[in-house]
């Protein structure tokens, strides 16, 4: 029976010692990828083996799948012939044809080492999901920014118009107001122009001719209107990297963003590291995926561990009672384990998951409150860990006249 060798310059079969056929790789990093991800024409091998009464044995276990999917009796090689394999791997690419000498072969396998580091870097990159995670990161850093230069900006024209502090809440309004200039400037006709609504137009045009805040020179005007127009251009790409989020989200992984959302799901990816190492995660890790550092507080020192991390962005959950927040979070986290394994190794939406979602918080959410729990008392050794013993504590001396104690030495005493 030959042995069919997958080398990473070709596919060798041997019979016995001696090397009965070889099938070259042009391209033996991207070749060789293709054959263990079942993707390569093995026409000629497959005829080859075909044209054995004896079948063959493989020394490759995707190799073999590929094989058997051809219809090709083949069978997984021994551990005897794997080490023969392994340790005459230089001299089985000598006979092969695919080098000419063992230095010729080890400069080939250091080349095909380096290709196949850049070919699985390259296809790592260009993973739609990697694009995703840096989106929702980029868009996240974007919030921290935007939210320390509108504390700012508030802070350094609240100077000159301190009262618009208590009439606009957002950030991109805000900064539109400002970037209007003085409060001279600020009409009726000039807020609505920047997207005010009429009605608060008017109230922010009367406060502004009513302000008691103080001047500002052009300079610091300056400064202050430049700040406003980089919030307001900052708002503007957070919403676009949001609206790019949500389409990729929805073609990349449907499931979870149905599930989840979109935002939620990008962000459960980006913490996960990717789409499929989050769906090879069981629903109890996805549940508290983002408060590792309480996790691992409770398993310290026996606390109660949180019953969600970033899950409690979803609505359903935030919106919960707080005696449902944890069923919430179960339930959404097991569905989600689902979606997102679906997406890797699925196809389409599957609208049952989404449906029996529905249906299990539609029960939690007829539960009523649990009666309180009872106060525990402190024990002691609390907070030294699940199963530290109590410390032993004596209260005063020992009852009793203290034992005379002898020297060692046999004949002594002493006193």
């Amino acid at each position: 029976m030959q042995l069919v060798v997958l080398t990473e310059l070709g596919i060798a079969v041997l019979d016995g010692p001696r090397c009965a056929k070889s099938f070259p790789f042009a391209d033996p990093a991207a070749e060789y990828m293709a054959v263990r991800r079942g993707e390569a024409n093995l026409d000629a091998l497959v005829r080859h083996a075909e044209s054995l009464d004896t079948g063959v044995l493989v020394s490759d276990a995707a190799l073999l799948e590929a094989l058997r999917s051809k219809s090709v009796e083949a069978q997984l090689a021994g551990d005897a012939d794997m080490a023969r394999v392994r340790a005459d791997k230089p001299q089985i690419l000598v006979d092969a044809g695919f080098a000419s000498g063992h230095e010729d072969a080890v400069a080939k396998l250091r080349d095909f080492a380096m290709g196949l580091s850049s070919a699985k870097v390259g296809e790592a990159s260009q993973s739609p999901d990697a694009h995703i995670i840096q989106a929702i990161r980029t868009m996240d850093e974007i919030d921290r920014t935007l939210n320390a230069h509108n504390s700012r900006l508030r802070e350094w024209y609240g100077l000159h118009f301190p009262e618009l502090e208590n009439v606009v809440d957002g950030i991109a309004g805000y900064a539109r107001i400002a970037a209007l200039g003085r409060r001279s400037d600020i009409s009726a006709a000039a807020l609505e122009q920047s997207g005010l609504e009429p009605s608060s137009a008017e109230m922010v045009a009367l406060l502004a001719s009513k302000s008691r805040g103080g001047d500002i020179a052009d300079e610091s005007l300056a400064m202050v209107r430049a700040l406003a127009e980089s919030v307001t251009g900052l708002s503007e790409r957070r919403g676009e990297l949001e609206d790019h989020v949500t389409a990729q989200m929805g073609t990349v992984a449907p499931n979870t963003a149905a599930i989840l959302g979109a935002l939620i799901g990008a962000r459960m990816m980006a913490h996960a590291g990717s789409l499929s190492r989050l769906a090879t995660m069981p629903a109890s890790s996805i549940q508290v995926l983002g408060a590792e550092k309480a996790l691992f507080r409770s398993l310290k020192t026996g606390a109660r561990p949180p019953k969600h991390g970033l899950l409690f962005q979803h609505q359903l959950v935030h919106a919960a009672p707080r005696w449902q927040r944890g069923k919430m979070a179960r339930a959404i986290a097991s569905k989600a384990a689902i979606a997102a394994r679906v997406d890797v190794y699925g196809e389409g939406l599957n609208e049952t998951l989404l449906e029996k979602l529905k249906v299990r918080v539609g029960e939690i959410g007829t539960e009523k409150q649990p009666p309180p729990r009872p106060e525990r008392r402190q024990e002691r050794g609390e907070g030294r860990g699940p199963q530290a013993p109590p410390r032993r504590r004596f209260k005063g001396k020992p009852k009793g006249r203290p034992k005379r104690r002898f020297d060692r030495r046999p004949g002594l005493r002493a006193r």
